[in-house]
């Protein structure tokens, strides 16, 4: 049975089975067009549906750092191309004919004036066994690496059509009174102005379920609380004090070099749509519906208290690393298991922000020595930073680290980084590019800062021999009109960028980024994708940051966790580069590259 890709022997209706969730970086897109390309068929054509959780059919499910595309485009275009094979084998067989004699097009197989449709022939199809099946040639596209395919949601998206986690129905409706400061526990309630609602103490804060959304907000405000332990007096200056503190000694050059601190502030993720999740819980089976960046992972982790399982992803509306958490799929869970019927918790904005898994805050030591042109010859890179709370086997290991940042430095400069790791303080998680955004940002903040008299450009073409590189940083030079006062490039997910920033005479911003993600199979995704890494990093540029004052989170919403708005929107010129390198990542690459960009503008 093919997993991916089925076709109804009555309607003749292609089926396109997308395995990773989608959340807002086109996956569903990008699946459709191989499946459409292999086919032979437009994309509009195609029914598209999101697989379960299912490892075991599907393989790894994850939606996440970066390697969707890479992972997913030849097992699934290969399930689309076996199909046509089939399809062809079938034909050639009623005719009999040689299948060479025969090609696929259009939803039909034909052989001179004679055709079958697919529908008349996927019964047939089924039955046979493949052979060896040939990829459509990348000089044959008419699909892949199209400009002129729009997204495959786009219209449900804009008119309000499609159906995210919160439209998901339930019986009732959850939301949790949290902790008022980090690591406090719950010890007691006063439920007597709480009307409609019933309270259910969790292990760190109290579920106030209701028939409606309006109801059970309103019963948490009317619930008071207490609450003891934890940190009531935690302050992220003084975390920042105690990170500084310990840098680690790194290496020190004989005679003269050139030192600069940097530092990067925590970050919540913040997506449009908070967490939210539905759980049904019946005896030993339990049913989930939530946006999670990892429907395997939750399967996994639920099969250790369930026989049975299913988790259904539905569409997020923005995740960046915070849907790769379970702890709002968790609360869903136990709260359906307590009472017996289908539950969705909500978190509200300020729930999303003050709760978050937030990046962690660094500190970091560039060191460098340069020669007389002023380019440096060699580096040290010393960083003092917090594991993430997700992954504290791996982050935890600062050797660990080092190996994970290596080869990501695209300057053919010699050095070393080195990574002091300190528990975290706060719950800390994957945050758009990772440690990347962290490294990256300081690289390229102290190389734009050296006192060269060459431009931005022109210094980063002296020092790199990597050619993918230099051939982005050209491009983006070359279509940049203008003066490139702040520039930076990066290399990771088996892709390459550079962008360039300046502010204009009239005071706008203007961005030029050029990318290779070797083939570009959705080139406006792609442009789509650097765009929003763009407006993410003029956010922090700005001033975006997650502060701790007396125990708690400052920060409650976007009014006072500033992400950029659509008047803050620069002019962004986005170049797609092909190459013949495989396909690569993209939905972390270009953040980076323009935080160091844009850092280094709004100094």
């Amino acid at each position: 049975m093919n997993p991916f890709v089925r076709i109804d022997k009555a309607s003749g209706r292609i089926t396109v089975t997308v395995p990773v969730p989608d959340t807002g970086q086109g996956v569903r897109t990008a699946v459709a067009m191989m499946v459409a390309e292999e086919l032979k068929v437009p994309v509009e054509s195609l029914a598209i549906e999101q697989a379960e959780g299912d490892p075991d059919t599907y393989g790894p499910q994850i939606s996440a750092n970066s390697n969707t595309m890479q992972r997913v485009h030849e097992p699934i275009r290969t399930a689309a191309a076996t199909v046509r094979h089939l399809l062809v084998k079938a034909a050639a067989r009623r005719w009999q004919v040689a299948e060479a004699e025969c090609r696929a097009a259009d939803g039909f197989v034909r052989h001179g004036d004679s055709r079958f449709s697919y529908r008349e022939l996927a019964e047939e199809a089924a039955a046979l066994t493949p052979g060896e099946v040939e990829l459509t040639p990348r000089d044959e596209w008419q699909v892949l690496g199209n400009p002129a395919v729009k997204r495959v949601d786009q219209d449900a998206i804009v008119t309000g059509k499609l159906a995210y986690a919160v439209d998901q129905p339930s019986d009732l409706v959850a939301v949790i009174a949290r902790p008022p400061w980090i690591g406090a526990a719950p010890t007691d309630f006063d439920a007597t102005g709480v009307r409609d609602a019933e309270v259910v103490r969790l292990a760190d804060g109290f579920a106030l379920l209701a028939e409606d959304t309006y109801t059970a907000i309103k019963a948490r405000e009317n619930l008071k609380t207490s609450w003891q332990g934890g940190f009531p007096d935690a302050d992220s200056d003084q975390w920042l004090a105690e990170l500084e503190a310990a840098l680690p000694a790194g290496n020190t050059p004989p005679g003269a070099f050139i030192e600069k601190i940097f530092v990067t502030p925590m970050l919540a993720h913040a997506p449009m749509e908070p967490p939210t999740a539905t759980a049904e819980v019946n005896g030993g089976a339990v049913t989930l519906w939530a946006p999670t960046q990892a429907p395997d992972r939750v399967r996994k982790l639920l099969e250790e208290e369930f026989e049975s399982v299913r988790v259904i992803p539905t569409r997020a509306g923005g995740a960046f690393g915070r849907k790769f958490e379970t702890d709002f799929i968790l609360e869903a869970v136990q709260l359906a298991r307590h009472t017996g019927k289908t539950v969705k918790v909500l978190w509200t904005r300020d729930d999303d922000i003050q709760h978050d898994s937030y990046r962690p805050l660094s500190v970091h030591r560039v060191r460098a020595t340069v020669n007389d042109e002023g380019l440096p010859v060699w580096r040290d890179h010393a960083v003092s930073t917090w594991p993430l709370s997700s992954m504290l086997d791996v982050t935890s290991n600062p050797q660990m680290m080092k190996m994970m940042s290596a080869g990501k430095y695209p300057y053919d400069v010699p050095g070393e980084v080195h990574f002091a790791i300190t528990s975290p303080p706060i719950r800390t998680g994957f945050w758009r590019s990772v440690y990347a955004g962290q490294l990256v940002y300081a690289d390229e903040m102290f190389l734009s800062g050296l006192e060269m008299a060459d431009n931005q450009v022109e210094r980063r073409l002296k020092l790199l021999a990597d050619q993918r590189v230099r051939k982005v940083l050209e491009a983006a030079a070359e279509a940049h009109e203008g003066a490139p006062q702040a520039v930076a490039c990066h290399r990771d997910y088996g892709s390459v960028i550079a962008v360039i920033a300046e502010t204009t005479h009239n005071g706008r911003t203007k961005i030029t980024a050029a990318v290779d993600v070797g083939t570009a199979l959705h080139p406006p995704g792609v442009r789509q994708q650097v765009e929003g890494a763009v407006m993410d990093a003029i956010s922090v540029a700005q001033g975006a940051q997650i502060t701790v004052r007396q125990g708690k989170v400052v920060q409650k919403s976007f009014g006072d966790y500033p992400w950029a708005r659509i008047g803050d929107t620069p002019e962004i010129n986005v170049v797609v580069l092909e190459s013949d390198a495989p396909v690569g990542g993209l939905g972390e690459l270009a953040y980076p590259a323009a935080a160091a960009a844009l850092g280094f503008l709004s100094r």
